[in-house]
């Protein structure tokens, strides 16, 4: 069974079913309200895994998510997906011209060009969903929602217009969760997240990219996020090439840890987009065997 972020009717339902058409062990899919809550399932083992999004092209990171995961047991994400954002704007059938326009505040703010050159008039509403605002039309409370285009799978509504978006190439990425186990294998085009909560100090955030770049690890994505204990206390989330099992990024991460104990691993897994250049980890493993040869008096 999988979690994932509800409602019914969202992007992330339409990622969980990118993620059980992979696997069949996740046929069943229970949507959950909040991202902590779809993530707690996972945690007291009521499911096997949990979808939820981590980052939006245009809008940024999912600040929930973040949190969530810098939070509680750990958890480790195995696989991530990413679903191109193209809304459709749906309408009860025989519906006029709308009058209100709903949804969630960062699908809204990804096709207000959209709503201000087709319909200039109408009232724009922000609602807790896509899935929501497409309730809330179905009851009559609203005249049109902008929803993924899975809404229509559930709720009895027309489609006024699809494939809107006024960013063209707007992505959103979404991980796959379940508890701490085996890892998936390096593929060559991988990706390690991290969390970690830097020491108030001088050139701390500084010394930890050094770590990353002294190894040529490229560095895909870092965010903050306030500790929510003490004011400035940050904790940092970084996203790299590579996989915890290549010499290069385990050195890296145990240097990591070295500077900032409270350093929580992730998960490595495989790119949703393959890209980059993968690591030579050779010379890694060329160093480490001429260190074992010195230890063990066979070299100098």
């Amino acid at each position: 069974m999988l979690a994932y972020f509800g409602p019914q009717g969202t992007f992330t339902e339409q990622a969980a079913r990118a993620f059980s058409a992979a696997d069949p062990a996740h046929d069943e899919l229970t949507p959950y309200d909040t991202v902590p809550a779809a993530l707690t399932a996972v945690r007291h083992d009521e499911v096997d895994g949990a979808c939820v999004p981590v980052e939006n092209s245009v809008e940024g990171a999912v600040p929930a998510t973040m949190d969530a995961l810098a939070e509680g047991d750990p958890l480790v994400a195995v696989a991530e997906t990413v679903l191109d954002v193209r809304f459709s704007v749906l309408v009860r059938p025989g519906a006029g011209e709308p009058r209100t326009i709903a949804s969630h505040p960062h699908a809204l703010a990804q096709v207000r060009h959209w709503i201000a050159e087709n319909l200039p008039t109408a009232t724009v509403v922000a609602t807790t969903s896509t899935a929501a605002a497409a309730r809330s039309v179905l009851a009559g409370e609203f005249d049109a929602a902008v929803s993924a285009p899975v809404a229509v799978r559930h709720y009895p509504l027309e489609v006024l217009a699809t494939d809107v978006a006024d960013v063209r190439d707007a992505k959103t990425r979404f991980l796959l969760l379940r508890r701490p186990g085996t890892l998936p294998e390096p593929t060559g085009h991988d990706r390690t997240s991290v969390v970690v909560t830097a020491t108030d100090r001088v050139g701390a955030l500084s010394d930890l990219l050094t770590e990353l770049a002294l190894r040529r690890i490229n560095l895909t994505r870092i965010e903050s996020r306030p500790t929510k204990g003490k004011l400035g206390e940050y904790r940092f989330y970084i996203d790299l090439d590579g996989h915890v099992a290549e010499p290069r990024v385990g050195d890296a991460l145990a240097a990591l840890r070295r500077h900032c104990p409270d350093t929580r691993f992730l998960g490595s897994y495989p790119k949703a987009e393959p890209g980059g250049t993968p690591a030579d980890n050779e010379d890694f493993a060329a160093a480490a065997r001429w260190v074992a040869s010195l230890r063990e008096g066979r070299g100098a």
